[in-house]
């Protein structure tokens, strides 16, 4: 398929797009990244997006797709020549959409919330809350990989791509905060998948530099104080 009939618009920051990067990457797609700028909204979005006016959006031919999330599992069906990135058991395919889910509804907003806390009280608050959710999924990752290497099993899949997409913001919030949140000693196992996960071929051009989004994250902390 010629790269003309897919694009994304999207960041380079947003682990959301980082998300469609990685699965594209996974099933060996050409796309063309139309990069957004940070604070607007370009007319191609709102056309393409007109409910919620975000990125990212998947233009398939002329069809977007939006929510990052729902996107993976479009790329998964479309592009059956790849590794299959939702589990094929029923159950086990309820599950890892059960944990995206959580990692969307918990552990995201919580990485945001420590990185825009300025209290310190408040911080040890939010950090203990996200090592509870860390944990979880670390018995989440035991359960779902059956000893293999990633939450898929012995490729990256869908649960793969849903958390590690945020690990280099959990990066720059405990570079921000000195806080050790992805701690090697109570997550043993999320800590060697968070290796693996981004050392990986179609992860390692995708997720951020940790000082690169570092820079990204005390420019929107600067703008939110400003206002």
């Amino acid at each position: 398929m010629a790269m003309s009939d897919v694009k994304l618009l999207g960041a380079w920051p947003s682990p959301f797009v980082n998300r469609v990067q990685i699965a594209l990457n996974l099933k060996s797609v050409d796309y063309e990244l139309i990069e957004e700028n940070f604070g607007t909204k370009s007319e191609l979005l709102v056309k393409s997006n007109p409910v919620h006016k975000k990125i990212p959006v998947l233009i398939h031919g002329d069809k977007p797709i939006s929510e990052s999330l729902i996107i993976v599992q479009y790329i998964d069906k479309v592009w059956t020549s790849g590794p299959t990135l939702l589990p094929s058991d029923p159950y086990d395919r309820a599950m890892a959409r059960f944990w995206a889910a959580y990692i969307d509804d918990k552990l995201f907003p919580s990485i945001k919330e420590l990185r825009s806390t300025e209290a310190e009280e408040a911080k040890a608050t939010i950090a203990q809350r996200m090592t509870e959710e860390l944990v979880l999924l670390e018995e989440t990752f035991a359960k779902c990989s059956k000893g293999r290497d990633f939450f898929g099993g012995d490729n990256i899949g869908y649960l793969d791509i849903a958390f590690g997409s945020g690990l280099a913001w959990l990066r720059v919030v405990e570079m921000m905060t000195d806080v050790k949140l992805l701690d090697e000693a109570k997550m043993p196992g999320l800590f060697g998948w968070a290796e693996r996960f981004c050392s990986h071929g179609a992860v390692k051009d995708v997720v951020p530099q940790t000082e690169k989004l570092f820079n990204v994250a005390k420019m929107i902390t600067a703008i939110a104080k400003a206002q």
